[in-house]
């Protein structure tokens, strides 16, 4: 199969609401300082790679992150409104046990079948998912034969994994994807993809530990 594209998914860096416990969803919060620091060290990783192109869901999070680790590159970063995180509606701000005292039932049904369960003012996973693939593939064939880094959010990073290993997505949370690790999947024409590393972070322990 001959590759179309390959694909450096990354997630944004720390924000005070990660560091929280928080679901931030499309809230639009910047990194911290840590999460600054943490981009900088892939973007050293990165240094050396050939990329050819940075994209970047357009929330505030990930458009720091990609923008860091662009600038040794000297390319812009595109926005893809597609690629935010999944929209948590009224749980958003709220950590994992404040959403369950609050909104029980819901949650309780939530976290068993995510892929159809509508989360109150927010979506549903299975939208997550459909509006992701389609900003993938579109990525892919506007960079045939090339690569490209995505910077992007922890449910849909793992909503992309996921369907790459052809997983049931209600279980989705069962893949752990840490901030600024690093994810590489490879597309062929065929529309068929493999996964390549997954949440990798050797990066933040010092450039020795990745080689």
């Amino acid at each position: 199969m001959p590759l179309r594209a390959r694909i450096y998914l990354v997630r944004h860096g720390e924000t005070s609401w990660n560091a929280g416990g928080r679901f931030q969803g499309h809230s639009d919060i910047p990194l911290t300082d840590k999460g600054k620091e943490q981009a900088q060290y892939l973007a050293e990783r990165l240094r050396k790679e050939k990329i050819d192109a940075f994209y970047s869901s357009d929330l505030l999070r990930a458009r720091e992150t990609a923008e860091i680790l662009a600038k040794p590159h000297g390319l812009p970063v595109q926005n893809v409104k597609e690629l935010r995180e999944i929209n948590f509606g009224q749980w958003e701000g709220l950590t994992s046990r404040e959403i369950s005292e609050n909104f029980s039932e819901i949650s309780s049904e939530w976290w068993s079948k995510p892929l159809t369960t509508q989360i109150p003012s927010g979506e549903r996973l299975l939208d997550v998912v459909h509006r992701c693939q389609e900003a993938i593939l579109r990525i892919a064939e506007e960079q045939v034969d090339k690569s490209s880094v995505v910077v992007a959010h922890g449910g849909v990073i793992r909503a992309l994994v996921g369907t790459v290993l052809g997983m049931d997505l209600n279980y989705f949370w069962k893949l752990r994807l840490d901030n600024v690790s690093l994810t590489v999947i490879e597309i062929f024409e065929s529309d068929k993809a493999i996964l390549e590393l997954y949440n990798d972070t050797c990066h933040l322990d010092g450039q020795k530990a990745c080689d």
